[in-house]
């Protein structure tokens, strides 16, 4: 049996949710393959997604990088916070490193994929096995002008070893990959058209409603409760579990709730940061899409140009968000059908895996 390692970041849900979607289809294709998922936020989720494919599955919790650390009651960066926790993880990542490098040698690792915590580069490089980020971004960019130069140097040099590098739609990275660099589109979960149909019923089940999906992100705690925009009476609002409002035009995903796309292929309409799972749902399933902008993002403004690049989108602020009308919000049909790359990335990772015998 053939076993790979999977390092996923740890902010939110997204990184979680688009590395499932790879896993399962990995999984699927090889039957001979094991996975050890390597991470902490998601582990929950990750598990339970997973669990058909019982033992194969191994799961390890490790805090696995830093991600984004936001101030409170925003979605703006919380700058001096995300400099220290930045410079404590890296005082002790050499530790960390060691530690996992002795929880996988006897696991036999023949492959480390990362999404894209940088402490799987390090690990991969000092064991001599190779290494696949799979991305849109790196922590390296995304910190550029936020954090330290000496401290986000670090991150660089993580990245640099680096052997194979799957880059994702919108990324505008470096080739980090000292092997392959290769360009891929979205690519998400899917929706299962049966459970699709009975959320639109559920929601909707007049019909002259429009369903609005507003996924602000699980790790992002917002007093959302008064804002005009509920009071929209010709839509029905969906929004994550953690959101404390309480409204009749607002209906919470359960806690329990998994495949929350859905949700997204249940929509008429999607409102996001742009964040890339999310929003690789909503163009998949060619939804009208309204996208937050965060201007101190470097992540978010890359993604936002690939999107406004091929018409797919449109955006608001947050203060405009809060007494929009959405019936303001009109959205040209899409002009181009993007196809769900989950099969073409996974055709890649596997042959890098089956050809590491001979090239490593």
């Amino acid at each position: 049996m053939k076993t790979i390692a999977y390092y996923i970041s740890e902010y939110g849900f997204g990184h979680a949710t688009r590395s499932i979607v790879l896993m399962r289809e990995m999984l699927k294709v090889d039957a001979e393959l094991r996975i050890v998922v390597c991470t902490s936020f998601s582990l929950g989720l990750i598990r339970d997604s997973l669990e058909e494919f019982g033992e194969r599955v191994v799961y390890h919790k490790i805090v696995t990088d830093v991600g984004y650390i936001l101030r409170e009651d925003s979605l703006q960066l919380d700058k001096d916070a995300l400099n220290i926790a930045c410079q404590e993880y890296l005082i002790k990542c050499g530790d960390l490193v060691k530690q996992e490098i002795e929880y996988l040698s006897p696991l036999n690792v023949e492959c480390i994929l990362s999404d894209i915590a940088p402490i799987a580069f390090e690990i991969g490089d000092k064991m001599n096995i190779p290494t696949v980020g799979i991305s849109n971004f790196t922590w390296w960019s995304a910190y550029e002008g936020v954090i330290d130069s000496s401290l986000n140097n670090e991150f660089k040099s993580m990245y640099e070893k680096m052997d194979h590098f799957i880059q994702l739609a919108g990324c505008k990275e470096p080739g980090f990959g000292r092997k392959s660099n290769e360009q891929f589109g979205f690519f998400c979960r899917e929706a299962d058209e049966r459970e699709v149909q009975r959320l639109r019923n559920d929601l909707n089940p007049s019909g002259p409603k429009r369903i609005v999906f507003i996924p602000i992100g699980m790790k992002i705690e917002l007093n959302m409760a008064d804002w005009s925009l509920w009071n929209n009476e010709n839509c029905v609002f969906v929004v994550s579990s953690h959101i404390d409002i309480e409204h009749p035009n607002v209906v919470k995903v359960p806690a329990d709730y998994t495949e929350v796309q859905n949700y997204v292929a249940a929509a008429d309409l999607v409102i996001s940061k742009a964040g890339w799972g999310t929003v690789g749902e909503a163009v998949v399933h060619q939804k009208a899409l309204l996208i937050i902008e965060r201007e101190e993002m470097n992540e978010d403004r890359n993604t936002i140009e690939y999107l406004t690049e091929h018409a797919v989108c449109q955006l608001v602020s947050w203060e405009q968000l809060r007494g929009l009308q959405i019936s303001n919000v009109q959205q040209s049909p899409y002009k181009v059908d993007f196809i769900n790359d989950a099969v073409e990335i996974t055709e890649k990772v596997l042959k890098i895996i089956d050809v590491k015998a001979v090239t490593y």
